[in-house]
């Protein structure tokens, strides 16, 4: 009975439903593909999460918004909006340093409106979701939370994917392999956050695509 009772508990933990009202400004929303997709096929979520999008949490006037670069730019998404039903689910989580978390929230708000960079390239002149955290947040010092990584667009055997080749073949341009960037799999497995649980509602790939 001992052993059910632990196992009912860590099954209870692993399920964790969180609603709006746990949400704190700042809080990253990770959203995880249930199929997996081009960006999933080349970059790795926490635990091996096909996480494919981030957003962050922005509270105000009684409201809550998303903060999120997608096709359309960088915009703040109702709540209501981001959470919308389809197979997808939305990982919570939050910096185990706060002490910076309103002014890299301000910071951010700065990019409302700035286009969608579809090239993923390191500049400002547009943004991407995953650069959208990356490029803003800071701790109390002002230093950066987040560093770059080398962009992967290649899959486990090291080759770049089909797709991303066709991809910016389309676009004249040179596959990024290597260059300075961020994907939202990489900042979910920061130890500079912590993972508090699964918002079980559903996170719209309509919204992402």
């Amino acid at each position: 009975m001992l052993r059910l009772f632990i196992l009912l508990v860590l099954f209870a933990q692993t399920f964790v439903v969180w609603s709006q009202d746990f949400l704190h400004e700042g809080d990253l929303l990770f959203c995880v593909s249930s199929k997996g997709n081009a960006i999933t096929d080349v970059t790795q979520g926490i635990d091996g999460s096909l996480i494919d999008h981030v957003g962050i949490v922005h509270r105000a006037n009684d409201s809550i918004f998303v903060l999120e670069a997608i096709h359309k730019g960088v915009v703040l998404s109702p709540l209501d909006s981001f959470l919308v039903s389809n197979d997808s689910l939305v990982i919570v989580a939050r910096l185990r340093d706060t002490t910076g978390v309103a002014s890299s929230v301000n910071r951010a708000m700065r990019y409302l409106g700035r286009p969608y960079d579809f090239l993923f390239m390191p500049d400002d002149s547009a943004m991407y979701c995953s650069e959208l955290v990356q490029k803003t947040y800071r701790n109390g010092a002002g230093h950066a939370l987040f560093g770059t990584i080398p962009m992967s667009f290649h899959d486990t055997t090291g080759a770049v994917t089909p797709y991303w080749k066709e991809y910016y073949a389309r676009r004249g341009k040179n596959v990024p392999e290597g260059e300075p960037g961020s994907n939202p799999g990489q900042l979910s497995r920061s130890k500079k956050i912590r993972i508090l649980g699964r918002f079980k509602d559903l996170c719209s790939s309509q919204l992402r695509r």
